[in-house]
């Protein structure tokens, strides 16, 4: 009696598998790095970075020690006193907002309490910002 299909199906999967085993095998033998000297396997970094299989023939740059800055960078002071424009001034609820002059378009809110004289609306001014528990607050508000 002969061998079924099935059968006859599972040995030719053993028989590819074991032909590709070998084909791999061989593979790892041609490309094994033995034998090779240890130069060649060496790897240089240059100053940016970069992978290189030669050393750097450049020469290096030197750095000064004083223009290493550790930490974040400092904030530059800024002038107390900024200048703007009345946006929107209600008289009656007493409050108005004020847009900065530099070029950031933010607007913040005043109080008439912190005006030093009546502005009105579109009146240039001059002010100080305050950090205030719902963002900054124009204190010492004088006309232009």
């Amino acid at each position: 009696m002969g061998d079924s299909f099935f059968k006859k199906e599972n040995a030719k999967k053993k028989a590819k598998k074991l032909k590709e085993k070998a084909q791999r095998r061989e593979e790892r033998k041609s490309s094994n790095n033995k034998g090779k000297s240890l130069e060649s396997m060496f790897v240089y970094v240059d100053e940016n970075g970069q992978l290189h299989d030669t050393p750097p023939t450049q020469e290096r740059t030197e750095i000064n020690l004083e223009d290493i800055q550790l930490g974040a960078a400092p904030i530059p002071e800024e002038s107390p006193v900024k200048t703007g424009t009345v946006e929107k001034f209600i008289l009656e609820k007493g409050y108005g907002f004020i847009r900065e002059d530099n070029g950031s378009g933010d607007t913040i809110f005043f109080h008439t309490n912190d005006l030093l004289e009546l502005v009105k609306q579109q009146d240039r001014v001059t002010f100080e910002k305050e950090k205030s528990p719902k963002g900054y607050k124009a204190i010492q508000i004088k006309k232009l």
